[in-house]
């Protein structure tokens, strides 16, 4: 072994360290969301913080700066060069940002999610307001500590960490081509009459062995994995543990059947991942909006496909007997149904981003603009009015709804639109490379697609910037246009537009 590869190695080892730290900070927030005991709290929020000391204590060490230093360049593959990247650039972040700071986020966030589950559960933003701007001023605090030196705007800082390498410019420019498009559809569509509805009792415990079937079909590995449940589903884990969570409601199966299938699209993005990034930065996902095509394209693309809808439709049919479709067109029709509602992850493809634009143009407000937290409510139930033509009465339908504030992740919105961008224009290049794509979802056979989405893009892990990756797998540059024409294609038809 050669001193270039001896030094690699040394610096790898140490790394993999903090890495397994992370995995074991990741597994905890998972175990609090979904099986710890509530009265465990006080204690989870002290393990978190001091976990995730420990963590940035060693990645901002001189030990571990001294070993990337140490690592020349000359004879590294092109796989150990793009880790000595990753590294270096994870490096100069961490230690802009005090270890205090790291700790007080740790806990506070900790604190705020079960503040903000309780607050929920009680309609009442103002039980969640005070704890809500302790972790916002931190993480202000935090994004203003990254951009020293850089000409990043304090919202750009914080997005960094789930889209790397792009700005806020760049994603306004692909919302500015959807939106107007949206907009103008979903008021040709909501006059049109409504689709027929799902109607029936459905078992929990029938919606539970359902799931468990959509997701081995969609190539979830359950040997490496589990489904539990959760206020607000999600996936968590890398490599060979990778879990995922979903909801029931007994009048509503559609809820967790594709709440399941999208977690499974995070979770195929890990599992898939080559085992020989392990334990490395290229071992996960590149960036939230890569992960959210991964599972926007089963949710949507392929899993409220017309061609999947026969074999859905008759699982249904086997699992709860008459459920008010009689036929699998009316079935299809109903899983792609446009009305209007409050809850984001409940809206049908058409009307999503714009709930995800909402809260993108509030987050941005109140780092770069003059949004006061204590004005937050008010303006989130003023911008929905406007976007949806509805009044909201109760905080869980508007600013309670989603976890992602009580955990701090201030730029993660914008994500879940640019995810579905991405998902856009994947699924136009797999319909090319695969031509018996539509046989396949007839029959529920999702073999060859999830194959070609495990080749073409999980498998890479984070080798590829988020851009190269899907340019790369689809073989034409990103725009908004291919989401842009699916969406217009399928429902134009469903409510007779043309």
């Amino acid at each position: 072994m050669n001193k270039t590869t001896n030094d690699f190695e040394k610096l790898f080892e140490f790394n993999k360290i903090t890495l397994s730290l992370n995995k074991v900070i990741e597994r905890n927030s998972w175990d609090q969301e979904a099986i710890m005991p509530s009265g465990a709290l006080a204690d989870r929020a002290e393990e978190q913080a001091s976990l995730m000391i420990i963590a940035h204590k060693r990645q901002t060490s001189s030990e571990f700066s001294d070993l990337l230093d140490s690592v020349k360049t000359e004879g590294l593959s092109k796989t150990q060069l793009r880790q000595v990247s990753l590294m270096r650039k994870e490096l100069i972040r961490a230690l802009k940002v005090p270890n205090e700071l790291i700790g007080a986020i740790g806990k506070e966030t900790t604190l705020a999610h079960s503040v903000w589950i309780d607050a929920r559960k009680d309609n009442d933003f103002e039980q969640f307001l005070p704890q809500f701007k302790k972790v916002l001023n931190l993480r202000r605090e935090e994004a203003d500590a990254i951009r020293q030196d850089t000409d990043l705007s304090r919202y750009d800082a914080l997005l960094q960490d789930y889209e790397p390498d792009l700005k806020s410019d760049y994603i306004d420019n692909i919302f500015d081509t959807l939106r107007p498009v949206l907009v103008d559809l979903r008021s040709r569509v909501l006059d049109r009459p409504p689709a027929p509805e799902i109607t029936g009792y459905f078992p929990i415990d029938k919606q539970r062995e359902l799931c468990n079937e959509v997701a081995e079909t969609f190539g979830y590995d359950f040997s490496r994995g589990r489904i539990d449940t959760a206020v607000h589903p999600f996936c968590s884990g890398t490599g060979n543990d990778v879990r995922i969570t979903t909801r029931f409601d007994e009048n509503d199966p559609l809820g967790s059947i594709y709440s399941t299938i999208h977690e499974v699209g995070h979770a195929l993005y890990e599992q898939n991942i080559d085992p020989i990034y392990s334990f490395s930065n290229i071992g996960r996902g590149v960036s939230m909006g890569v992960h959210e095509s991964q599972s926007r394209i089963l949710e949507n693309q392929l899993g409220r496909s017309e061609s999947l809808t026969d074999w859905l439709f008759k699982k249904f049919f086997d699992y709860f007997g008459d459920f008010g479709c009689k036929d699998s067109t009316a079935f299809y029709k109903s899983i792609n149904s446009v009305k209007n509602g409050f809850i984001r992850t409940e809206s049908d493809e058409l009307q999503y981003n714009l709930h995800v634009l909402l809260r993108y143009r509030l987050e941005k407000w109140l780092f770069d603009g003059d949004l006061n937290a204590n004005d937050l409510e008010h303006v989130w139930n003023e911008e929905f009015e406007k976007d949806f033509g509805l009044v909201i009465e109760k905080p869980s339908d508007g600013i309670l709804q989603d976890v992602h504030w009580s955990e701090g992740l201030f730029g993660y919105f914008p994500t879940y639109s640019l995810g579905n961008v991405y998902a856009g224009c994947l699924f136009e290049a797999m319909q090319i490379q695969i031509p018996a794509l539509n046989e396949n979802l007839n029959s529920g056979d999702l073999t060859e697609a999830i194959a070609w989405l495990a080749n073409s893009v999980q498998k890479h892990g984070s080798l590829h910037s988020p851009v190269d990756l899907i340019q790369n797998a689809c073989r034409f540059d990103i725009t908004a246009e291919p989401l842009i024409s699916y969406i217009e294609k399928k429902f134009s038809s469903t409510y007779n537009l043309n």
